[in-house]
């Protein structure tokens, strides 16, 4: 991080307090990360989200007292800046936490500097996916009911690239010289097609039939 720069704000949601403990020690022990606060329920998230305004939610998503998906849709469909990175112990929940809108999804045995580069890319709003994740979801989208026929355009394959390259919307816009208006309408159009609701689902079901690769 250059001097210059703000840093990254986080929220850590756990329900166990040893957790928090350590992510808060971890992220304040590094250059370039400030922890805004924690939280111990999804519900309880959600309240600390609009209070604090932090740049990446960092999520556990087995809870009690509210759930991390829940907490996720919540914050996705009330707008929220937050950009959510799922850290948990399970791969099991992948595809509900992606299509309820978390950026990305790591298991609680990445190594500390996996953890702040995942950190680091959500902020920009890149999707980050452990590989065990993403072989989940890419199992995920290959179930019968997933499949579209219909072909991507040739730009709609373009800016695919680009987003498996976790390219932002703003950075694709510069690239292809068109409005993050348009691109936002050609990732709508390309996830239909695809059968999926963001950017990773996409990108995994891309990989799956040879569209990207």
């Amino acid at each position: 991080m250059s001097p210059d720069a703000s840093p990254i704000t986080l929220l850590i949601v756990d329900d166990h307090p040893v957790v928090r403990d350590g992510l808060r020690g971890m992220f304040e022990s590094a250059p370039g990360f400030t922890v805004l606060g924690e939280a111990a329920s999804g519900e309880e998230a959600v309240e600390r989200v609009a209070a604090l305004d932090p740049d990446v939610v960092l999520m556990d998503l087995r809870m009690p007292g509210g759930g991390g998906v829940a907490a996720i849709a919540h914050l996705t469909r009330t707008g929220a800046r937050a950009r959510v990175l799922v850290l948990t112990t399970y791969d099991t929940d992948t595809l509900p936490a992606i299509e309820a809108g978390a950026t990305g999804y790591l298991l609680k045995d990445a190594p500390r500097d996996e953890l702040f580069i995942a950190v680091r890319a959500a902020a920009e709003g890149r999707t980050v996916l452990s590989p065990a994740v993403a072989s989940r979801l890419v199992s995920a989208v290959r179930a019968p009911g997933n499949e579209r026929n219909e072909p991507l355009s040739a730009r709609e394959r373009e800016v695919l690239a680009l987003v498996a390259r976790g390219t932002s919307n703003r950075e694709i816009a510069r690239e292809l010289f068109i409005s993050e208006a348009t691109v936002k309408t050609h990732l709508t159009h390309l996830y239909a097609k695809l059968g999926v609701n963001d950017r990773a689902a996409a990108v995994a079901t891309a990989y799956e039939r040879g569209i990207l690769g």
